[in-house]
Order: C-alpha cells, then sequence, then structure tokens
C-alpha cells in the first residue's frame, strides 16, 4: 500500500479519450498499466457499445475513472458541453501532462486548453480527414480543423509512421512512437511455432466493426471468389447487409480469449481497410504468428514489408493473386509469419511502447522546468 505522501509527489497524467473501445481501449489499457508506477494516472473517457461493461477490472486499481457526461462521436451543440467539462476536470486536477486520444477529443482539448500552461500530447489514432466515408468537402473540413487546432504548444504524436508523415504536415510539433500489443495478455495463446496450413481447407478470418472503414464490400469480394474457404468476421456493425457471401460467419463480438480462439482455429488474417492508425488486431494476428494479408493504408504499410513478414494488397484482384498462391503453396509462410512474430518482439509491443512514452514524458516534464 502506497501512502497518500508517495502518490502525492507522483506527476499527475490526464487521459482524455472518447473512443474507448476497441484498439484504443487495448492500447490505452497497456500504456496505463505500464506508467501507473510513475504517474497519478486519470481517465476521462465516454462509453461506447463495445466498451467492456467491467473494464475497470483490465486496469490497475490506482488509476481513477471519470466518466464523461457530453464526450460523444457525433458531432453537435454538446460539444460545447464537452469542451467546458474537460476545462473544469483540468483546473480541477492540476495535471502536469495531458495526453488525448482521437481526433474530436484531440481538437477539443488543443482548443480549449492553454497549452502553454499545461504540458499537452495528442494521439489521432487515424485522422478523420484520411476517412474515405467523408465526402471531399467534409475531408477539406477536418484538414483545416486539424490545421488550427495545431497552432499552438501541443505535441502530436502519431502512432505509425505513416501518420507520422501526415502530421507533419500540420505541425512541426511531432513525433511517433508505435503502437503495441499486451503480449502478457496473449501469451497462453502463442503458438511456439507456426501452424501448419492446410491449404486446400483453408479459414480466413478478420476483427473489427462491420463499418466502411473495415471495407466490408471487398471482403465480401474476395469471399465470392473462394466458395470453398471459410470466411469469418468477429465483429458486428450497420453494414453487416454487405456481407452476403454464403461462407461468410458474422460471429459478433466476442470476449478477449473467444477471439484468440478463433483466430487460433483460423489459418490466414486480412485486413482490407479503407484507412487505419495502427490496428491493434493486426499486431495481434502477428504475435499468434498468423499470416497477415492487408490493405497498402497508412498503419498497415507501417507494419507489413510484402513478402517479408506478411502480403500487402492493393485491389481484388492482388488479393485473390496472394490467396492463390497460398492455396499453390507458392510462399514459404513459415518464415513470414516468424518474421512477423519477431517484428512484434522487437518493436510493436506494449514495453517497448511505454517505455518510449515513458522516456517523452520525462523529457517534456523536465523541460518545463528548466
Amino acid at each position: 500500500m502506497r501512502s497518500k505522501k508517495e502518490k502525492s509527489i507522483k506527476p499527475k497524467l490526464l487521459i482524455i479519450v472518447e473512443a474507448f473501445a476497441g484498439g484504443i481501449y487495448s492500447y490505452l489499457k497497456g500504456l496505463l498499466n505500464n506508467v501507473v508506477d510513475e504517474y497519478d494516472v486519470t481517465v476521462l473517457y465516454a462509453l461506447r457499445s463495445q466498451t467492456p461493461k467491467d473494464f475497470e477490472k483490465d486496469f490497475d486499481k490506482r488509476i481513477k475513472f471519470i466518466h464523461s457526461k457530453y464526450l460523444t462521436r457525433s458531432i453537435g451543440l454538446h460539444d460545447l458541453k464537452a469542451l467546458f467539462e474537460i476545462r473544469k476536470i483540468v483546473k480541477e486536477i492540476q495535471p502536469d501532462i495531458i495526453h488525448c486520444h482521437s481526433s474530436k477529443v484531440g481538437a477539443l482539448t488543443r482548443v480549449g486548453i492553454n497549452t502553454r500552461k499545461y504540458k499537452v500530447f495528442y494521439t489521432p489514432h487515424g485522422y478523420s480527414f484520411l476517412m474515405e466515408d467523408s465526402s471531399k468537402l467534409k475531408r477539406t473540413i477536418y484538414w483545416i480543423y486539424e490545421k488550427i487546432a495545431a497552432m499552438n504548444k501541443a505535441t502530436t504524436i502519431a502512432c505509425s509512421k505513416g501518420e507520422y508523415e501526415a502530421t507533419k504536415k500540420l505541425t512541426k510539433r511531432a513525433t511517433y512512437i508505435s503502437n503495441g500489443v499486451e503480449l502478457e495478455d496473449i501469451k497462453e495463446y502463442i503458438p511456439k511455432n507456426p501452424k501448419k496450413i492446410n491449404t486446400k481447407k483453408l479459414t480466413i478470418v478478420t476483427t473489427g466493426r462491420v463499418s466502411y472503414q473495415k471495407n466490408p464490400k471487398l471482403f465480401n469480394e474476395i469471399a465470392e471468389n473462394f466458395p470453398s474457404i471459410k470466411f469469418i468476421w468477429v465483429g458486428m456493425g450497420d453494414l453487416e447487409n454487405e456481407l452476403t457471401s454464403k461462407n461468410i460467419e458474422i460471429t459478433g463480438w466476442k470476449t478477449k480469449d473467444e477471439l484468440m480462439k478463433i483466430l487460433l482455429k483460423s489459418d490466414i488474417f486480412i485486413l482490407p481497410s479503407l484507412w487505419e492508425g495502427l490496428p491493434i488486431s493486426l499486431l495481434e494476428a502477428m504475435a499468434l504468428k498468423m499470416p497477415c494479408i492487408v490493405s497498402n493504408v497508412i498503419g498497415n504499410k507501417d507494419v507489413i514489408k510484402n513478402k517479408e513478414n506478411g502480403f500487402i494488397c492493393n485491389n481484388l484482384d492482388e488479393y485473390i493473386k496472394v490467396i492463390k498462391n497460398i492455396q499453390n503453396n507458392k510462399y514459404d509462410l513459415e518464415k513470414i509469419s516468424n518474421n512477423a512474430y519477431k517484428d512484434i518482439i522487437e518493436t510493436y509491443n506494449i514495453k517497448v511502447m511505454s517505455d518510449n512514452y515513458k522516456k517523452l514524458y520525462v523529457e517534456s516534464l523536465n523541460n518545463n522546468k528548466e
């Protein structure tokens, strides 16, 4: 048990997040559990349908949570209330570091908080202006919004090299720390060696919300071209009606244990997204030593090196070609899967990610003292 005196001397870290689910949830769980020894951590969060009901059990007991009344995904007048709520919480806590996550919260925080008084970091987890489900006009507006929000002393921490390159066009106050997977959470599922794949009876799996971003239309087209292959989508969403191929199974949302078991029973992980930040689902599949086939977008292409630790595709024909080559044993899948796992161990894991954040946080606190 730590004394109140010990707690008080730790720097205060305030996390602000609206998208408290999916990949960002996994990212924060790993990061915060690894920095709580050094920081007094508070999380201002909003709930989403995918947020685990008993989420607090996943986090160190020393981490404090404040449920936001006004942070939502949609844009509206409630955003003004959310802005005042953020300002109120910041005034009460007086944090040494504020770290906000996702575009909307990032804009509200950077516009509403005095970044000369408070050290503010912002991680986009995929910029809104890169989201292709929005019109060109909307994306232009999102870009201008990001540009205006970046005109202060806040530092943007991109979660992939590709996102960092996009960030540098908005602000010079930019760096990047790659996302990482929590290996401790899935160590019991990681096989000693890559699975011996029966290329004549393949199962291909993806995970995530069935949304425009994850490209269910292309996933369905791929499945239609391989009627003898079983395709699984772990998740649910508004565009389930686009998954019409008879060889597709939609499982709905699963617990972590259920998800891991589905992945282990499957042969190939596929992620045909239209945009990404740096997807935790991909990193987890790589950690499980699964061959991964992904779209050529920021995040995916920052991790996957084509035919070295996975496969990158630009269109339907390329997906078909890669899968046919797998069926015909044209690739050394064991070597590719081992290369992917090695990259996770060396670079894309929570320990490496958290250590990099700790260094950045410490540097920012030291700079404030100078």
